[in-house]
């Protein structure tokens, strides 16, 4: 049977690779990129997967004031949407990592 010290060392060198995947994951979820996009593509919203927004794309003829709640609803569905494929993205990536963890059932880490 192993002693306390080596199943406490065990665990603290699976706690560092966990740690260690997870930097590295989220690493790459910053670096990848989904688009949202509302009214037919009159408004594009480029995110990383972590939600950070990188770019917002407005059509031309969307520039009058007239129009301006409209865009307005344009741009807060284009953020949604691309939050929305963020999500997915995310999830699936962490699913990926943690689905080779030994982790009990129903376990969730933090995300």
């Amino acid at each position: 049977m192993k002693s306390i010290e080596d199943m406490m060392k065990a665990a603290q060198e699976a706690a560092a690779t966990v740690q260690a995947q997870m930097q590295e994951a989220q690493a790459k979820l910053d670096a990848v990129e989904v688009e949202g996009v509302s009214g037919g593509g009159l408004v594009k919203v480029l995110a990383s997967a972590k939600g950070r927004i990188k770019s917002i794309s407005i059509d031309d003829s969307l520039m009058l004031m007239s129009e301006k709640q409209m865009l307005e609803d344009l741009l807060a569905a284009a953020f949604n949407d691309a939050r929305e494929k963020a999500d997915v993205v995310s999830n699936d990536e962490m699913g990926r990592m943690t689905s080779s963890l030994p982790l009990p059932p129903g376990f969730k880490l933090p995300f």
